[in-house]
Parts: structure tokens; C-alpha cells; sequence
């Protein structure tokens, strides 16, 4: 895990446990005795690309320091139904509390991940990578950046911190895309802060604008057809990043791909994933 990830993870476990905890899980404790040991195994129930396990393993030690992990897969394996990930040991009590926490961020993670190997297969043997979006649920931003990076896709920006973006409406309300480019570099320069400019066009000559305002990092090139992102990369010549977004689905990504393009931008690799079938069960 990277170690910027790690203070967003350790907020998003502490909350998941009170959501799902509260003031006891009365259910294990009317019924468990407290020093009852048990096992347990994550068995996988569908195709696909596991991801998760190192937040498992997060999730569990942080319930009970004391429990047993024994790791039979990694993270980024294609697993199939029946393969078991891990074998878990310890106080009963706190394997159940971990089940559902655990189970909703594996299933997910895996979701994504598995999504995005899919999109990647699609690209297979061009230098075109796919991005992830922003489009992701509040406060597990951070689990499905890993997953996508798990399943083979990039990472574009985190938040609104670590890169700036300028689209279509920071553009309009700038008064264009001198000031919004100009305004950018002065921003940063005065603060001292060293993060990527990215700017959105909306056409061709918007390009020109760009290169004369003094130039970004990444040009994004928003809605192009694939005709028009194969001038816009020649037009670019090499001078700065390029990246394809909107309206780009499985179908003609390809298309853009092979336009010479340096990376497209897909919302669906976490806002329309299905969560993979799993289960963490009692063994002996």
C-alpha cells in the first residue's frame, strides 16, 4: 500500500467498524463465549480478479491483534470459484465481526479490479493506459484506486489536491483558457507547490491556446471522435501528455487507442462494477 493511502484507509475501516458494531455485536455476544476459538476461509464464488486481501488482513488485526492469517493468494490473482484466498484463526467473536466488513470491501474491490482487467485486455499490445475517475463511492475513493491499480489500470488524481484539472467550467468561468492556464502557474508558483496542470479542450484550435498560454502537463481532449483525437496527438507532437475522455465505451476505445492517444479515462471501471460472490465460512 502506498503510504499516502494509508491514513484514508485507517478513517475508512474506524468507520465501517462503528457503522456495523455500534456499541456491540450483541448477536455474537449473547451466544459466543469470549474465549471460543474458530476458523474461517474467504471462499471465492465467481471469475475474476481478486483484490482485497491486504485490507483484510488490516481490517482484522485492527478488531483483534491476536488473530492468525494465512494468506494462500495475493491480490491481482484470477481466481475461479472454489479457490480460497486465506484461512483466518482466533476468537470467534471477532472473526464474526469482521465477516461483513471484510466481505463488503473484498466483493467490491474485486468488482473493480476484475472491471478493470477487463477494459485493460481491451488495449492489449498498445502503449495506451486506462485511467480511473473520481466517480467513485464517498469515502472508498482510496480502496477503489488500489483495486483498479490491482487490475492493471492507472490511477488518475486522488482528489482536487494532487493534480490540477481544468474543465470545461472552470475554463468558461475563468474567461478561457489563457487565464485558466496562466492563472494555474501563478497559483502554484506563488504557493511554492509542485502537482501536474491537466487542461480539458473542447476542439482542435483549443490546442493552440493551450501551447500559447505556456503549456500544461496532460491536454485532455474531451468528446473528440477518434478522426479528431488522431490530429489532435499529431497536433500535441509529443509535447506534453494526452488523454481521451467522454463518451468513450468498450467498444471504440480501441479506436481512440490506436489514435496514439497516452491514456483514456473510464468512469465505468468504478461506478458500474458488480461485486465479485465471496464468503468467509467456518472450517476446521
Amino acid at each position: 500500500m502506498k503510504a499516502e493511502y494509508k491514513p484514508f484507509v485507517d478513517e475508512l475501516i474506524e468507520l465501517a467498524i462503528k457503522e456495523d458494531i455500534g456499541d456491540g455485536d450483541h448477536t455474537s455476544l449473547c451466544c459466543i463465549p469470549y474465549d471460543e476459538q474458530g476458523k474461517m476461509r474467504l471462499l471465492c464464488k465467481q471469475e475474476g480478479v481478486l483484490a482485497g486481501v491486504e485490507i483484510a488482513q488490516i481490517v482484522l488485526h485492527r478488531l483483534d491483534p491476536e488473530m492468525k492469517f494465512e494468506q494462500l493468494l495475493e491480490d491481482g490473482t484470477r481466481v475461479k470459484p472454489g479457490d480460497v484466498a486465506f484461512y483466518v484463526s482466533g476468537r470467534l467473536q471477532s472473526l464474526l465481526q469482521a465477516e461483513r466488513i471484510l466481505l463488503n470491501i473484498m466483493q467490491r474491490m474485486s468488482g473493480v479490479a476484475t472491471q478493470t482487467a477487463f477494459y485493460v485486455k481491451h488495449l492489449e499490445g498498445l502503449h495506451t493506459k486506462v485511467l480511473d475517475t473520481r466517480k467513485t463511492t464517498p469515502g472508498m475513493r482510496v480502496l477503489d484506486k488500489m483495486a483498479v491499480k490491482i487490475g492493471g489500470g492507472e490511477n488518475h488524481r486522488i482528489g482536487l489536491f494532487d493534480m490540477i484539472l481544468l474543465k470545461d467550467n472552470h475554463i468558461d468561468f475563468a474567461g478561457g483558457i489563457r487565464q485558466a492556464v496562466e492563472g494555474s502557474k501563478k497559483y502554484l508558483a506563488e504557493r511554492g507547490k509542485m502537482i501536474p496542470i491537466e487542461c480539458e479542450v473542447r476542439s482542435l484550435e483549443d490546442i493552440d491556446e493551450v501551447f500559447a498560454a505556456g503549456g500544461v502537463d496532460r491536454i485532455m481532449f474531451d468528446n473528440f471522435t477518434p478522426e479528431m483525437t488522431r490530429k489532435a496527438v499529431e497536433k500535441v507532437a509529443g509535447r506534453c501528455e494526452t488523454e481521451s475522455s467522454g463518451g468513450i465505451t468498450l467498444e471504440t476505445m480501441r479506436a481512440y487507442a490506436e489514435c496514439g492517444v497516452d491514456f483514456i479515462s473510464v468512469g465505468a471501471l468504478t461506478h458500474q462494477i458488480r461485486s465479485l460472490d465471496m464468503s468467509l465460512k467456518a472450517c476446521e
